[in-house]
């Protein structure tokens, strides 16, 4: 009746594994002089028992053995979900206030080991995003740390209740924020590239980006023991393990220095430090000094080491897989212009434009976060100064 009193037409519901009653539905349909509702009833992995019996492991798969349904084994480096699944679950071992909240996305997002572990402090709200925040929110108020795990580009369905009813209290609620940047496969719909931009305008907000799965694991236990609202962003695949032995203490707004050298210094956010060391690499071959700085912070932003790189540089970089409006470099920038500072300044990341489908390294290229093409960018800019 909601669709009939809208002045919809329904038809259903039909058995969607039924093909002689789906065809007889669709010709009645192709009638209607109108909109019209198909109502069809699915089973998830309908006739292949692996998938009736684990519906949430065969959402999205790699490859699996056709008999067992079980995942082939291999030899890959765990990814950023791994990590989080394996530090989230050491965290609750030792604080017993940490709960996890998962808007129906338990495996896709590294909490069905929680889940295991820890029953009575896992929570499933389902598909709404908005409910889970404010859930965490009434949790915190009584005394609780919830971890909303959740992917970047769902996380925007919980903006409103990530201001009203978080960021306005600054409760400690912790965001693990998935899937940030460019997810390639998944497509336009998935790629989580505005979480910086619309995170960093909140107040009490803290937004974090590590550079690799130590870093990761570092920011978790640190927004453990934050009192406020803290979000920390990593991205889709393999957790980057390169610069092992970069492991300064993770403190509120301090920014890391892998390489401090002159002319020009480059601010990289999260998943872009390892881009930014190949662009590092090229800019020496060529014969130019560049400082790499691991930003660690959206917000709040290092103003001390941007005053410092100020001081020593004549060209400051800043680089990040979002957008560029409301983004770290715009911050930079705009801290850049209180101190008067007349330093040559360039920002890379992501023009105010959905991205298509493709692969990451396509889509980086294509939106130009591609090393060379950033040196390029880099050393015209330099030349002219």
């Amino acid at each position: 009746m909601i669709f009939e009193n809208m002045g919809i037409t329904y038809l259903g519901p039909v058995s969607g594994h039924n093909l002689g009653d789906m065809l007889h539905i669709l010709r009645e349909a192709k009638k209607v002089n109108g909109a019209v509702v198909v109502h069809v009833l699915t089973d998830k992995g309908k006739g292949y028992p692996p998938a009736e019996q684990s519906p949430d492991r065969f959402h999205g798969i790699g490859p699996f053995d056709v008999e067992t349904g079980y995942p082939l084994k291999s030899k890959k480096k765990p990814d950023y979900t791994d990590v989080f699944s394996t530090v989230i679950c050491k965290i609750a071992a030792k604080n017993d206030r940490v709960v996890a909240l998962t808007a129906a996305m338990a495996d896709g997002t590294g909490l069905k080991r929680f889940r295991s572990e820890y029953p009575d402090r896992f929570f499933d709200v389902g598909i709404a995003e908005g409910h889970a925040v404010t859930f965490a929110a009434g949790m915190a108020v009584s005394g609780l740390h919830p971890v909303f795990a959740v992917y970047s580009s769902f996380l925007q369905r919980g903006f409103d209740e990530i201001v009203h009813d978080v960021c306005i209290q600054n409760l400690p609620v912790t965001f693990a924020i998935d899937r940030a940047g460019l997810v390639g496969a998944d497509g336009v719909t998935h790629h989580g590239v505005l979480d910086l931009s619309y995170l960093s305008m909140m107040p009490n907000m803290v937004v974090m980006a590590p550079k690799n799965k130590w870093e990761l694991a570092d920011m978790l236990w640190f927004a453990s023991r934050y009192e406020g609202p803290a979000a920390i962003r990593y991205p889709r695949g393999q957790a980057y393990d390169g610069l092992r032995d970069y492991r300064a203490p993770v403190r509120c707004g301090k920014s890391e220095w892998i390489y401090e050298e002159l002319q020009i210094a480059i601010f990289a956010v999260g998943a872009m430090v390892e881009t930014a060391l190949d662009v590092h690499r090229i800019l020496h071959d060529k014969g130019y000094d560049c400082s790499l700085i691991n930003a660690r912070f959206v917000k709040p932003i290092d103003r001390e080491s941007i005053k410092r790189a100020v001081e020593e540089h004549v060209l400051i970089v800043t680089i990040e897989e979002n957008m560029l409006r409301g983004g770290f470099g715009e911050a930079v920038g705009a801290y850049l212009d209180e101190l008067h500072a007349d330093t040559a300044f360039l920002r890379f990341g992501i023009e105010n434009q959905f991205v298509c489908h493709g692969t990451v390294s396509q889509l980086r290229e294509k939106v130009g976060l591609g090393a060379a093409h950033m040196v390029q960018k880099i050393i015209e800019a330099y030349d002219k100064l």
